[in-house]
């Protein structure tokens, strides 16, 4: 017996964790500075790590009351009605919630390109169809309504990314207004925010009052520094209230994380000192780098450094990990994540060595 045909399904590349660079180097994992994997450098906020240490000796018990309770915090977060707030393992979770309560075999999906690998993953897991529209460097990688309906052929589904992961452009909220009217009424527009907490612009969350034909989606993996417990949501039309429950994996937000998740919304302190020290950290990349890189609404900026594979490996050789973004198809630009105030100073000092 073997698979169906999966050919055209490429696997989603992470970049590489601390523990196995420091294995292949030879060196303590203490002694690499990562900047490769846009997490949260400030780590999880203290009232996160509470409320697990406090619930780690029921995890004998389905999460159905603190899947409930987090649902009910975000609906309260967000303005909107508990049925529209689909709690999933990630952000990518509720990707695919979304795709199977949308996609038919055959669908068209578009996505930008470059961009985040599993918009296509997912749509292909659901036998859709993937096209894409460019975002792209000659353009600085601007987003707009036109860009999108310049490709745009009645898919069912259209995800747009805000900021976009690599470049960190940010679309604005009326040229997402404007694909809302003008997409075919049956196609719903994704937007993804999982760097949104980091950005100084209004989320589409507003858009969802006003149109059935968007959905955000976000995660507690960046600002709120969760990103070891797959936790993220979408916020969905109210005429989706019941799909969720007949789309839904049973359980798939565990309990640790549903209740860390929960304790970290109201951890205001934590979060401000998380965004704060990103946008600081982001600014000194763009200052400190002796290379050409791009305004980012996110924890990282895109750098241009010629050879990007070359210039990421000598960096690791020198204890800076950085993503390479050649699997963008980018492979001029690395990708350097906003470290604290000190991991941040020692990737420019690396990285500019290593790119002279």
């Amino acid at each position: 017996m073997n698979t169906r045909d999966l050919s055209s399904h490429e696997p989603y590349v992470p970049g590489r964790g601390l523990e196995e660079v420091a294995r292949e180097l030879g060196v303590a994992a203490a002694d690499l500075t990562k900047l490769s994997s846009n997490e949260n450098p400030y780590g999880p906020s203290p009232r996160a790590v509470e409320a697990m240490e406090a619930a780690v000796g029921g995890v004998h018990r389905y999460p159905k009351a603190s899947h409930t309770d987090l649902t009910a915090s975000l609906a309260d977060e967000w303005g909107l009605d508990p049925a529209q707030v689909w709690v999933s393992p990630g952000a990518d979770g509720a990707l695919d919630y979304l795709a199977r309560a949308t996609l038919a075999p055959g669908d068209g999906v578009l996505v930008p390109d470059p961009g985040f690998a599993y918009y296509a993953m997912s749509a292909r897991y659901h036998n859709a169809r993937v096209e894409t529209y460019p975002v792209t460097k000659p353009d600085d990688f601007a987003q707009s309504a036109d860009r999108v309906l310049d490709a745009y052929d009645g898919e069912r589904l259209v995800y747009l990314t805000s900021p976009h992961n690599p470049s960190g452009s940010e679309i604005a909220l009326d040229e997402v207004r404007t694909l809302a009217e003008r997409v075919d009424p049956e196609t719903l527009l994704v937007v993804d925010e999982a760097y949104g907490e980091y950005s100084a612009a209004e989320s589409a969350r507003t858009l969802v009052d006003e149109y059935d034909n968007v959905a955000v989606t976000r995660t507690f993996s960046k600002a709120y520094g969760l990103a070891g417990l797959r936790v993220g949501y979408g916020l969905v039309p109210e005429s989706w209230a019941d799909a969720y429950a007949r789309v839904n994996t049973p359980f798939a937000a565990n309990d640790l994380a549903c209740r860390a998740a929960n304790a970290a919304l109201d951890d205001d302190d934590h979060l401000r000192r998380s965004i704060d020290g990103a946008r600081r950290s982001r600014e000194r990349l763009r200052d400190g780098l002796d290379v050409r890189t791009w305004p980012s609404g996110g924890n990282f900026v895109l750098a241009e450094v010629g050879d990007a594979a070359a210039v990421a490996e000598a960096a690791k050789r020198e204890g800076v990990i950085v993503r390479d973004c050649g699997s963008f198809g980018l492979p001029g630009c690395i990708r350097v994540t906003a470290g604290t105030a000190e991991e941040t100073a020692e990737g420019v000092a690396v990285l500019n060595r290593v790119t002279d």
